[in-house]
């Protein structure tokens, strides 16, 4: 016969002494956190009949995954970003808080101290061979429809294989390769040229993707491109779009695809076009627009502080 422990006097009173719920020291809020960590814990344990092996087999995991610096990727693949989003969003829907573009996971890969632009920025440096080139713009607007000149966007994307710079394994991307911070201009328009990035996976043999092969799940995210946008009097919105057409689009293992966040990719070859933007052949081009939202009783309830690789 099966026995199940976990809601024995025994095992409550040693989770609150494990958590030190019964101690004069430390932190009220850890102990609150980890008290319902380990109940919750000890509780699959007991309802799931977790054996010692397959426990100890979760320690090595996490082991792994701690040396892989995997944490920040498995963290958007188990949803985690994204729950904490559809939290925000509720919490708009209870302030009566009106949101223009929507937000979305900032993913971990994220380096502050970009090269700052005002207006226009050249993002890649042309070392990408296999790229096409990509020009975006829009205007930055408050809630009322107004411009917001001053408005600042940050702006971060891979390369044709992937690949970030500052997390690039080949090594071949210089500091900064496609991430800047762009100035609109008085009247809150943004630009940039760089080229049209591609998707990535997780590493193959690495610790996440191992455990969603275990799911039956794949690692793959499709083509997309990050910002940062920030303007005085109005909260900092975290957002990414997919690359329109790609396959993965809504089939995105880290869960970033939303509605409004699949602009329209055009090819543009005609002479017009193409002489306009100083261009000798034809390119891609991608309008997209940034509403952001006010303050929530003048704070910006969005910012979210987390580690990030600083350069």
């Amino acid at each position: 016969m099966t026995v199940h422990i976990f809601n024995t006097p025994e095992v409550q009173d040693f989770l609150r002494l494990a958590s030190g719920l019964d101690q004069s020291g430390g932190n009220p809020r850890t102990k609150k956190i980890v008290h319902r960590i380990l109940s919750d814990l000890f509780k699959t344990i007991d309802d799931l009949e977790i054996t010692a092996d397959e426990y100890w087999a979760g320690v090595a995991y996490l082991n792994r995954l701690g040396a892989s610096s995997e944490a920040g990727l498995l963290s958007p693949g188990l949803g985690f970003d994204r729950f904490l989003d559809m939290r925000m969003d509720a919490d708009d829907v209870a302030a009566g808080v009106e949101n223009g573009t929507p937000r979305t996971i900032e993913g971990p890969l994220y380096v502050s101290g970009a090269p700052v632009a005002e207006g226009y920025a050249r993002l890649d440096d042309g070392s990408d061979k296999e790229g096409q080139t990509l020009i975006m713009h829009g205007t930055v607007r408050g809630t009322d429809g107004k411009p917001l000149p001053g408005a600042q966007v940050e702006v971060w994307h891979a390369n044709t294989k992937g690949f970030y710079s500052h997390f690039d394994p080949t090594g071949e991307q210089k500091p900064f390769n496609m991430r800047r911070t762009i100035i609109a201009d008085a009247e809150g328009r943004y630009k940039f040229q760089s080229i049209v990035p591609k998707g990535y996976g997780c590493p193959p043999n690495g610790p996440t993707q191992g455990l969603l092969n275990e799911l039956g799940r794949h690692g793959n995210r499709p083509a997309h491109i990050h910002f940062f946008v920030t303007a005085d009097g109005h909260r900092k919105l975290t957002t990414q779009i997919n690359i329109d057409g790609d396959p993965l689009v809504f089939d995105d293992f880290a869960y970033a695809t939303r509605e409004g966040l699949v602009p329209p990719l055009v090819e543009r070859t005609d002479a017009a076009s193409i002489k306009a933007e100083g261009l000798s052949a034809p390119f891609a081009e991608i309008v997209f627009d940034i509403s952001l939202s006010t303050l929530v009783n003048g704070v910006d309830n969005q910012i979210v502080e987390r580690p990030r690789l600083a350069a």
